[in-house]
């Protein structure tokens, strides 16, 4: 199941079942977890640790050294959960020791084509980021989130879970859980009500996401006055929600 000219190091670690296409490289310090598909001419680049059943297709660049300036070929690295697909020409990158020496990428998450994952990325799981997505460093996405195509996340910005930003959407500050943005820059536009349906939130639930949002974008209150009425409202799942925009460091998007 590994093409003849591909080029494995000796010292990669390769698991159960594993398939490597036609001119693909592995490189030393990259660990290959069981029932992997590696597609033709993709690069694998150390130290990088790969889950169980992911699916790399052509071209992409995982593990790469970072685009940071400050890089100076020190010992990072990326791991990856299980089950992940990465469409064509991808690139995710290694972390920095300016940050924890980490990428980081959960489980069953999607990354369609030309997709970049910058140096530091902290991804969750459940997510789907459309083709020509691209993420700056130190970025954080939570789970269950959607990026359109040609979104892009400025720098150290923090993605709520169950969120979403359509189609070529530039976010420059942090956008909150359950939020749906748009724009250049992106600006909150409304929950992710549809989403949320989907994944199995109730009708309650959902119309006290409502009531939250309203609280945070369409009221006159501070922050920690939005904070405190959301907190009333006494509904469990708002706990990270307010959690996350009262400890954002960028600042939450606004209307």
């Amino acid at each position: 199941m590994i093409h003849e000219t591909a080029i494995i190091d000796k010292s990669a670690r390769i698991g159960a079942n594993v398939s490597i296409g036609a001119y693909s490289v592995v490189g030393p310090d990259v660990d290959i977890g069981d029932d992997c598909i590696i597609h033709s001419h993709v690069v694998l680049k150390g130290p990088t640790r790969i889950g169980r059943g992911n699916h790399i297709f052509q071209f992409c660049s995982i593990g790469e050294d970072c685009q940071d300036k400050k890089f100076k070929g020190e010992p990072t690295e990326l791991v990856i959960g299980d089950r992940n697909v990465f469409r064509e020409a991808c690139t995710i990158h290694r972390g920095t020791i300016q940050d924890n020496s980490l990428t980081q990428i959960g489980s069953d998450n999607l990354f369609m084509a030309y997709v970049h994952v910058a140096h530091d990325c902290m991804i969750g799981s459940n997510n789907i980021l459309a083709n020509n997505t691209t993420l700056a460093g130190h970025v954080h996405l939570g789970d269950y989130v959607i990026l359109g195509g040609f979104t892009g996340v400025h720098q150290f910005c923090k993605i709520g879970s169950h969120s979403f930003a359509a189609v070529s959407s530039v976010v420059v500050q942090d956008i909150p859980p359950f939020v749906m943005a748009q724009g250049h820059n992106a600006r909150p536009r409304t929950i992710n009500s549809e989403g949320l349906r989907r994944r199995g939130f109730t009708a309650e639930q959902i119309q006290n996401i409502k009531r939250a949002y309203k609280l945070l974008y369409r009221s006159a209150l501070t922050i920690e006055e939005a904070a405190s009425a959301i907190n009333a409202l006494d509904e469990p799942l708002l706990d990270d929600f307010v959690q996350f925009f009262s400890d954002s460091e960028r600042g939450i998007i606004r209307p």
